[in-house]
């Protein structure tokens, strides 16, 4: 007798978002990383450094930036990396009434 085999079903990375710490896949957040040069996003995902994990949405970006973000990245957020975040959470589509 000949068994089916069975698919393996993919590993699917799962992050949390440190703005409202809903676990999500990591395909589905934006990733912001510690770089000598400061804090900068990372849209490939794979730049090295140590990241941390946001949706796509303004309140996330809020929450995050009052101080999460630099504990998570265990470092201290300088004005212009601020002003850096600042300009990519404006540019971040408006969130719907509601959520």
């Amino acid at each position: 007798m000949v068994k089916k085999q069975e698919r393996r079903k993919k590993h699917i990375a799962q992050r949390t978002c440190v703005g409202c710490q809903q676990v999500l896949s990591k395909r589905n957040l934006m990733r912001i990383i510690r770089t000598p040069e400061g804090i900068r996003y990372d849209p490939t995902g794979k730049a090295n450094g140590r990241g941390a994990y946001l949706h796509n949405k303004k309140s996330c970006w809020e929450q995050a930036l009052k101080g999460v973000l630099a504990k998570t990245l265990r470092t201290e957020m300088k004005e212009e990396d601020r002003i850096h975040l600042l300009k990519i959470m404006d540019s971040l589509p408006k969130e719907k009434n509601g959520g």
